[in-house]
């Protein structure tokens, strides 16, 4: 004879004081864990959806980053002429040799500095990079000292909104427009001609070139050829790879801490649920007694604990995520390890981080409640019988 699931839900309701309090504690620890999982999925869901598949970017070999390549003119006209590259409807080659420096900006209202990407440009930049849109002003004239800001940077750094001027490299730099690039870590940047920038960083060299392909499936055959090519030093990447590996060394980081933290807190939440379930055991030893005493075996008794145990879990991370899911609304900032530039994100919940944070809660459940479980269910009828 099993007991009613009702008979647990009701112990639960009856002991509500108690039961708020664990849950609490659980959902706390529910909350930190799906956190820092959102914040991961955030960073590397920015860096990736950065990128196109269509579109393969050359560095140097060995350079973890645009900013640590460098590409001279020869070698960059040798990419330039790879027949895999597209050419638009002008005849033009679907290709931009872009130069990419890291600069230091005041936050808005702050003294305090960040790095900030500052990409240089050329004429099929934006045509290469279909989810960046002008929201405001307009695109900068090659050959000028203009910018055009992510939307992002316009927001927080100052000197980067439209109409306004940055000063680096001893020059002023008028800001004519802001883009919005989506949820891509573009928005993080500042655009303006390449030529221009790397006159005024004194720079010979390229950071990268960067070409949508003719044929998506071609992109093994032009690795191939650039990285076996003599004239070149240089390694070839599809976009969207390059910049999800960006992404892997911070975002290894975050989980690490996030489940660094979320094996502390969780201890002391097993250790609530513990605490409360053998209190439960307690107060009912007569209860126990009477049911055993009615024919409910120690299975019945134990799985009734159990399942008392866990729906006490799973109320806890059901709020945990709850209240984690309003995260998604926030925008955070933080460093890019790779190129030490600031990088704005948002967290992003799904039904992976959703199913993992509910069965934390649920293995924090189980263990917490199968000692007291086990107790109950071993309980010699008599001696139970005794304590009414």
């Amino acid at each position: 004879m099993g007991v009613p699931l009702s008979y647990s839900i009701r112990n639960l309701w009856t002991r509500r004081l108690t039961t708020i309090l664990t849950a609490s504690g659980m959902a706390l620890v529910v909350f930190v864990f799906a956190a820092m999982l959102m914040l991961a999925q955030g960073l590397q869901k920015t860096l990736v959806e950065t990128g196109s598949s269509d579109n393969v970017v050359v560095i140097r070999k060995g350079s973890a980053t645009e900013v640590q390549s460098g590409i001279d003119r020869y070698q960059a006209s040798i990419i330039e002429t790879q027949p895999e590259v597209a050419i638009g409807e002008d005849g033009q080659p679907f290709l931009a040799k872009e130069s990419v420096v890291i600069i230091s900006l005041h936050k808005r209202g702050t003294k305090q500095e960040n790095y900030i990407t500052i990409r240089g440009i050329g004429k099929s930049s934006l045509a290469l990079r279909p989810q960046v849109r002008l929201i405001e002003g307009r695109l900068p004239r090659l050959g000028t000292s203009e910018l055009v800001t992510g939307r992002s940077v316009a927001e927080r750094f100052e000197g980067s909104g439209l109409g306004e001027t940055l000063r680096f490299g001893l020059r002023e730099w008028k800001v004519v427009g802001v883009f919005d690039a989506g949820n891509t870590g573009f928005n993080s940047e500042v655009w303006g001609d390449a030529e221009q920038l790397m006159q005024t960083f004194r720079r010979y060299a390229y950071s990268s070139v960067i070409f949508k392909l003719r044929d998506p499936s071609q992109f093994d055959v032009v690795k191939k050829r650039i990285e076996n090519d003599p004239r070149l030093t240089l390694e070839a990447k599809r976009e969207n790879r390059y910049y999800a590996e960006q992404s892997e060394m911070m975002a290894t980081f975050l989980r690490i801490l996030g489940t660094s933290l979320t094996i502390i807190f969780s201890l002391g939440a097993i250790i609530g649920a513990m605490i409360t379930m053998y209190a439960a055991v307690s107060t009912r030893t007569a209860e126990i007694g009477t049911m055993r005493a009615l024919g409910f075996q120690r299975n019945s008794i134990l799985s009734a604990f159990l399942f008392e145990a866990l729906l006490l879990g799973l109320i806890g991370g059901l709020i945990g995520l709850f209240f984690a899911s309003f995260l998604r609304f926030l925008t955070v900032s933080t460093m890019n390890f790779q190129t030490f530039s600031e990088l704005a994100f948002d967290f992003t919940l799904t039904f992976d981080i959703a199913w993992k944070a509910i069965a934390f809660s649920l293995i924090m459940g189980f263990v917490g409640g199968v000692l007291p479980a086990v107790r109950a269910a071993r309980m010699n009828i008599i001696e139970s019988l005794r304590t009414t």
